[in-house]
């Protein structure tokens, strides 16, 4: 075999093993598979722009997985994190009178509060982040319901700052630049969850910070005889899944119109799902942020693509099972594809 060759196929190899090129190529092939069984799945403003929406919605959620994720821990109370913070943001918009961005940075302090007491009982008790998590989950929820119960009839507030309807259904067609305007199935919101995966991108990838978060999940004994604060790392890793999970609520919120108790109840296997297709592992040490997004659109376009063509909910769920199981065997599936390129180059 030349060397050319071999430099062919050592790309080829490594383009295999990256996690996100196989997700982008999946998620094209899903969406023409759908596209040509149901035509209907092409609609604009019915499927895509709702898909792209949802997408930017669940890839917070999916990153305030991701971030506990890192340091082998899991956070089992990302959906009442994020309807604390709905709810926070919601009574600061309909009591106290605040604008978008004051109550979307109240709700997202408030998650934040929520996620780093979880990491400080994590600390001082040394109970395991999944029983801690899961006890915080029904507290958060008791907390959520007697708040709503006391201060609303409704169990929702529905105000509206201004703004909110721009976030919720805006898109690029509301943005012209000499006379051409953008195209109309991408909204807005997808923009602020693309920023922020790109400071969790720089945050792991450029920063000291990051990397002891990574090492913290890798080994954290060997973390700390490095002089690594495992500790204040652990605190910090779930404060910021709190703060995350609260911003995705405060979005899905947006999204909904209104801020109501049911925000959250549905986003714990999404937030699961795109981090783990990415290739994050669930023992920490491993990320992946892009991937993450790829991963979380990829389930919605098979999520949608079941609806459109009138699958029930119990068809849907299997799906995201089957979806979950086969992510986690991902990474030994990956490497079988990678080790055979190898060895084909080699030969």
């Amino acid at each position: 075999m030349s060397e050319q060759e071999n430099k062919w196929g050592a790309r080829f190899a490594h383009l295999a093993s990256d996690q996100r090129v196989i997700l982008a190529i999946l998620v094209i092939a899903v969406f023409i598979a759908f596209a040509i069984r149901t035509p209907a799945f092409l609609s604009g403003q019915f499927v895509i722009f709702p898909l792209i929406r949802d997408t930017a919605v669940i890839t917070i959620v999916g990153l305030a997985q991701l971030v506990t994720l890192s340091i082998g821990h899991l956070n089992l109370a990302v959906g009442r994190m994020a309807a604390v913070s709905a709810m926070v943001a919601g009574y600061t918009y309909e009591r106290l009178g605040f604008g978008l961005l004051a109550g979307l940075l109240a709700g997202v302090l408030a998650g934040a509060l929520a996620g780093m007491i979880t990491g400080y009982i994590i600390v001082k008790s040394q109970v395991n982040a999944f029983i801690v998590t899961l006890a915080m989950d029904f507290a958060l929820l008791g907390l959520v319901t007697f708040t709503y119960i006391s201060l609303t009839d409704a169990a929702a507030f529905t105000v509206k700052p201004e703004g909110m309807d721009v976030v919720r259904a805006g898109s690029l067609a509301d943005i012209c630049v000499f006379g051409w305007c953008g195209p109309s199935v991408i909204p807005l919101i997808i923009f602020p969850a693309l920023a922020v995966a790109g400071l969790i991108s720089f945050l792991y990838f450029q920063t000291r910070l990051g990397r002891e978060l990574l090492a913290t999940g890798v080994n954290p004994r060997a973390a700390r005889l490095s002089g690594i604060p495992v500790d204040s790392r652990v605190m910090q890793a779930h404060t910021l899944s709190g703060a995350l999970a609260g911003l995705a609520g405060i979005f899905l919120a947006y999204v909904n119109g209104s801020f109501s108790a049911a925000i959250g109840n549905e986003l714990l296997l999404p937030s699961f799902l795109g981090p783990i297709l990415a290739g994050t592992l669930l023992t920490g040490g491993v990320v992946g942020v892009f991937g993450t997004m790829l991963g979380t659109m990829l389930t919605l376009v098979i999520r949608q693509g079941l609806l459109v063509q009138g699958i029930g909910l119990e068809t849907l769920n299997i799906a995201l099972g089957v979806i979950l199981l086969l992510a986690l065997s991902a990474n030994k599936i990956r490497a079988s594809i990678s080790s055979l390129f190898r060895r084909k180059v080699v030969r």
